[in-house]
């Protein structure tokens, strides 16, 4: 391609930054995430503080980037960030001066809005949940931890180090130390689960009064299958334990009974005025996650770290997930003379097919949906009429296309026929 055609999208500056930290004390069996764990996180050998310095590096060379496509921050043309997102992994291992020191390096350098949000994701255990006054004196706004369930048994066969008592004094310590907007993850559909325990979890986590829920069904993918862990990929390969553990569990969850649990969800939420605002996103008032809308909206956003994607609003671009490499490539070598270098990866420019589709599945991902006409044009045309049969679809009051709570449960069978 040697240009783009009239009236081709151009690239845009970001309105978000994503950082990803990949270390956690040990490797949950089900995450697909870029995660390092053991000797890499703790103990004499780790490799926070060499991390660290290649993150600052990057973080650098990005923004030289974007100085030179769009201006310095602040101007016209470049916009200070609007969110800023850490996470993980366990981001909340870093030291609270790291983490302030990353954020003025953000601050300075990618500028940042008057009234951004600044999230942090954490664990809820003692020793991973990370000091959470310093966190807000860094200017952290937003904390989500990683609940997962409030049900012990669950939590130790879903690999969990905490216990339920610990999500309540983690979210007890972040209120006291002045961050003003707190999320839960919860998993449903877990191996062996049963409905009375998700409507336990549930009341469980409403009692403690986060201001935010993410209710994700559990999903045992296969990177490797997927051909997402090469030298490029952006995923690690799943260890022998995960895939060991992936295997036995599997058979052990059901769909039905993920249905009920869902259901059970949008009713219970519902009753106490609950915003479900995206599919597996729930929130108070004002409390709706910025960051992740920018993503469901297509909003252009920047990305360091291994692993970590970003989008221009034309094209995709990601860091490859091995962590070794990206530190090599972004630490100078002094004898050499060699400075720092983005890290590997890959990017792919969008045409206009793909990007009509995910105009459609992100906008259906939320409770926005998409205008009445998007009905008449590809790719939604194609099914709208199957869709709004078989009650999967909508027009809602607002004259907008949007999915059902049947539609919700089966949005992949939705979205897979539109891409």
């Amino acid at each position: 391609m040697t240009g783009l055609a009239a009236g081709s999208p151009q690239p845009q500056p970001p309105v978000g930054l994503y950082v990803h930290v990949p270390f956690c004390v040990s490797l949950c069996p089900y995450c697909d995430f870029v995660v390092v764990a053991g000797a890499a996180t703790r103990g004499p050998s780790n490799r926070i503080g060499a991390f660290v310095a290649a993150l600052e590096a990057e973080l650098g060379l990005r923004a030289d980037l974007l100085d030179a496509a769009f201006g310095p921050p602040g101007t016209i043309g470049r916009p200070g960030l609007d969110t800023v997102y850490l996470g993980g992994g366990t981001p909340s291992l870093l030291p609270g001066e790291v983490v302030a020191r990353l954020i003025e390096l953000i601050r300075s350098r990618f500028g940042v809005a008057d009234g951004a949000e600044i999230t942090i994701e954490a664990n809820p255990g003692p020793d991973e949940r990370g000091d959470p006054a310093a966190l807000a004196r860094a200017g952290v706004t937003r904390i989500s931890f990683g609940a997962q369930s409030l049900d012990r048994a669950e939590l130790r066969r879903l690999g969990r180090r905490h216990r339920p008592a610990d999500v309540a004094d983690a979210l007890g310590e972040a209120r006291a130390g002045g961050v003003p907007s707190i999320n839960l993850d919860l998993l449903y559909d877990v191996p062996d689960g049963s409905l009375v325990t998700w409507m336990e979890t549930l009341e469980a986590a409403l009692t403690l009064e986060p201001d935010h829920l993410s209710l994700y069904a559990l999903t045992l993918d296969d990177p490797d299958a997927e051909g997402l862990t090469g030298p490029g990929g952006d995923h690690l390969p799943t260890t022998r334990g995960a895939r060991r553990w992936r295997d036995l569990a599997a058979p052990r969850q059901d769909e039905d009974r993920a249905a009920a649990q869902y259901h059970h969800a949008v009713h219970r939420l519902a009753e106490d005025g609950w915003h479900g605002y995206e599919i597996s996103n729930w929130a108070q008032p004002g409390h709706e996650s910025r960051h992740n809308l920018a993503y469901w909206l297509r909003h252009p956003y920047e990305a360091v770290g291994p692993g970590a994607h970003a989008f221009d609003g034309v094209t995709r671009r990601w860091n490859a997930a091995h962590l070794g490499r990206y530190v090599e490539a972004l630490t100078p070598s002094d004898g050499a003379g060699r400075p720092p270098a983005l890290p590997p990866g890959g990017s792919e420019r969008l045409d206009p097919a793909t990007a009509a589709a995910e105009v459609a599945i992100l906008g259906l991902r939320t409770d926005q949906g998409l205008p009445r006409a998007a009905g008449l044009e590809p790719p939604l045309a194609g099914i709208f009429g199957w869709a709004l049969a078989a009650e999967l679809l909508t027009i809602d009051e607002t004259d907008r296309i949007v999915l059902t709570t049947r539609g919700r449960l089966l949005s992949n069978e939705v979205f897979a026929r539109l891409v």
